[in-house]
């Protein structure tokens, strides 16, 4: 079975301590090349290691590289980089993260490196261009994301219900799986609460619209508009009537929600499609192909096929590294830039390394499980969607930092300790401030913008 290689892999892996550093190799010459990276789970650990770590430590004699994975890497670099130190190899949670990091002179310019890689001709240009600032490059998205519907099939097939194709179908069935006790759909923001950011830029893209966030984003719109306030305002209503998980959203993380949907305790989860790296470890076996996926459903407002333009994580190089090092990490940031490192990853590690390449056409899918065919076919469907400029913006990727961190915190309109009007106010008042700075990133223009 194809399933077989990936349950090999989480066996192997389960040794692994989540915050361990992947040992150098026994010659004491070598110079560590560093990397830290967040505290994914031990089978994803383990194919970074046999498919990066040991390939490039296996290519040359001169260097180590060396991952460690942290699960507080977004706190572990900001306090490191600000000391002047950190690793060689610095990851963000998105450009927005990097954005401040740029402002204070820690990362290292790229264009260099993208001349020499030809990063630009091989990425698509709305992803590369998010890793600019003021038209020079400081970071590359290392994956696709993107917000949809993961359902549960055969709990869909069980109750009768159809795979939605509106808005109003979706919520349809979300009422008839509460009335039968089960989730109308399950996600939470245990642990981390940057997930709130998901369903903000769910909402302003399939509610407000591409072309109104697009006006926003290029300063030629305030945020305090109707669809804005349209788009904040519907993800209150989905607090209020519990489709975000009801009360169990503090107390569920990615992990457990999966673990939940694959037991058949509700028929949805709506979330980023970075997802299929926690649904590997639940829908395994007979049940590996109940999974399904689906683009967020058709809205009044945005009635076609239209993904949110988002990322799995960013790659930079520290700008206090010695240049040999940053020559380096430039190298191993190239050798995840290409179509033979995402299928192997994505064979082992479905989810996380949709490389946004311009040219999909050699990734083969056939010897993969299910679950990472499944996420190559997310990830084509995004490029072909950024081809034809059906697609809106992911907080992480297109919003500038503080900015970023508003929608982060929507849950202060869910909760009612702020107006939506307020709400809305407070974001124009942080964007204003760093559009007039210069740090919002090129923003694409969708084909209804036109």
């Amino acid at each position: 079975m194809k399933g077989k290689k990936l349950i090999a892999t989480l066996l192997t892996a389960s040794m692994l301590a989540s915050a361990a550093a992947v040992p150098a190799l026994a010659d004491g010459d070598r110079e560590d090349i560093t990397m830290w990276f967040w505290g994914a789970e031990p089978y994803a650990q383990e194919a970074l290691i046999n498919l990066l770590v040991n390939p490039y430590n296996e290519s040359q004699d001169q260097y180590n590289l060396v991952v460690e994975f942290r699960p507080s890497v977004d706190a572990d670099i900001q306090t490191a980089l600000a000391a002047n130190e950190g690793p060689d190899i610095v990851y963000g949670s998105g450009p927005s993260f990097v954005m401040p990091l740029v402002e204070a002179g820690k990362l290292e310019p790229m264009d260099a490196y993208s001349e020499q890689y030809g990063w630009a001709d091989k990425i698509l240009t709305p992803y590369y261009e998010s890793g600019t600032v003021n038209g020079t490059l400081y970071s590359l998205v290392n994956g696709v994301s993107t917000m949809g519907v993961f359902y549960n099939k055969k709990v869909l097939a069980d109750n009768g219900w159809e795979v939605p194709t509106t808005i109003e179908e979706l919520e349809a069935v979300m009422d008839a799986a509460m009335e039968k006790g089960l989730y109308a759909s399950v996600t939470g923001n245990k642990g981390w609460q940057p997930v709130n950011e998901n369903y903000g830029s769910l909402f302003l893209t399939h509610i407000a619209g591409p072309e109104t966030m697009y006006k926003v984003l290029t300063g030629e719109e305030s945020w305090e508009n109707e669809a804005v306030i349209a788009a904040v305002t519907k993800s209150k209503e989905w607090w209020d009537k519990g489709y975000l998980a009801g009360s169990d959203y503090p107390n569920l993380n990615f992990s457990e929600s999966l673990q939940l949907l694959s037991a058949e305790q509700s028929p949805f989860f709506i979330g980023p499609s970075i997802a299929y790296q926690w649904a590997a470890s639940y829908f395994t076996g007979d049940i590996e192909e109940n999974l399904g996926f689906i683009p967020f459903p058709a809205t009044e407002q945005v009635p076609d096929t239209t993904y949110t333009l988002g990322a799995a994580c960013t790659l930079s190089i520290n700008a206090n590294a010695s240049q040999e090092h940053k020559d380096e990490a430039a190298k191993i940031i190239d050798m995840m830039m290409n179509a033979e490192f995402m299928q192997n990853m994505t064979a082992a590690w479905p989810g996380y390394w949709g490389t946004p390449l311009k040219d999909l056409s050699s990734v083969d899918t056939s010897e993969m499980p299910y679950l990472s065919q499944e996420f190559v076919k997310v990830v084509q469907s995004v490029s072909e969607a950024v081809n034809a400029g059906n697609f809106g913006y992911y907080d992480n990727v297109f919003f500038p930092s503080a900015t970023q961190n508003r929608i982060v915190n929507i849950d202060e309109v869910w909760y009612d300790t702020v107006s939506v009007e307020d709400y809305v106010a407070s974001i124009q008042a942080e964007f204003e401030v760093e559009f007039e700075k210069g740090l919002v990133p090129p923003i694409p223009q969708p084909a209804v913008a036109e």
